[in-house]
């Protein structure tokens, strides 16, 4: 399968490529029984603070194969000419078994050597947390660990070994509800590893459907950006405003492997190798999928303060 979709208006998790030369490297993924760490990002072009430009990648670890240097050498470009922020990493930084937030895979290993903050000592770029907030001038980003969510780790973790460490017990992990409802944000963007809609190789993300997706709708969440289905997809939501974006095309792809009778609210899907950037201004967000070649697959524009319908 090739892609839905191409250009659509609206009305209204770490990475390590060395081109990216001086941008801080988020990471999706604090034991979060205290207050969630708040990090205060300036925007680059400290002239017009009221903008900010980053790029989003998933499932890239795979030390060059699968393509993941070509994607590099891609965002290199794209983010020189946005001269962006930041980059984010949907997780799934580390195959086989792994040591940024994070994803299934990253947590079969030594999860607290990714979070470990001496990686940071070594090179500025790096920070990785399980979750934590991230303030700009016009837009706070919420990263939140999704593995400890998903029932299936902890109940048919069949060979995999996880690193519960931090996160047990369940029930006293993070819930992002109190900080989303305390944000003042002109834009509220979510990141985690999960889907919470998809119709790639996992589908939707039951347990968000179930306890993440009201929270995101009960406090006005512009934006969730996730990983773990090996694609590009973007999903309009069909009971709120939310934009569900899928960039997990880092490195291995699954080509042909879609839900063929999911397109509810399905504005665009690929199957190849890719990434995202997204400008986001006051008033306004432009989301751009690119592929493996750097040619742009799909535009999402988003307008604030007007109703969000295609």
């Amino acid at each position: 399968m090739g892609g839905l979709g191409g250009t659509s208006s609206l009305s209204p998790l770490c990475l390590w490529i060395p081109v990216f030369i001086g941008v801080a490297v988020v990471c999706v993924s604090v034991n979060v029984s205290a207050e969630l760490q708040r990090l205060e990002h300036p925007a680059v072009n400290k002239a017009d603070a009221s903008s900010i430009s980053f790029l989003v990648i998933g499932e890239w670890g795979r030390k060059g194969t699968y393509n993941q240097s070509r994607v590099a050498f891609q965002m290199g470009r794209v983010g020189d000419k946005l001269n962006i922020d930041f980059v984010v990493s949907t997780g799934d930084n580390f195959y086989d078994d792994g040591l940024t937030v994070l994803g299934n895979h990253d947590y079969r290993g030594d999860v607290e050597a990714q979070l470990n903050p001496f990686l940071h000592d070594i090179d500025h770029r790096w920070f990785c947390q399980r979750s934590f907030i991230l303030h700009t001038e016009i837009a706070e980003f919420f990263f939140v660990d999704t593995t400890p969510f998903v029932d299936k780790y902890f109940s048919k973790p069949k060979d995999h070994k996880y690193d519960w460490s931090g996160v047990l017990p369940r029930d006293k992990y993070f819930k992002p509800h109190k900080a989303l409802r305390d944000s003042t944000a002109k834009w509220k963007i979510v990141v985690g590893h999960h889907p919470v809609r998809s119709i790639g190789h996992h589908g939707d993300t039951k347990e968000l459907l179930t306890h993440l997706l009201p929270i995101l709708e009960v406090n006005n969440v512009d934006m969730y950006l996730n990983g773990h289905d090996h694609c590009l997809e973007h999903i309009s939501s069909t009971s709120s405003q939310i934009q569900f974006l899928t960039s997990g095309g880092g490195s291995k792809a699954w080509k042909g492997d879609v839900d063929k009778n999911g397109k509810d609210g399905v504005k665009f899907y690929y199957d190849g190798q890719g990434f995202m950037s997204v400008e986001l201004e006051q008033m306004n967000v432009k989301v751009v999928y690119y592929n493996v070649f750097g040619k742009v697959l799909h535009v999402l524009n988003l307008s604030k303060g007007l109703h969000y319908a295609i």
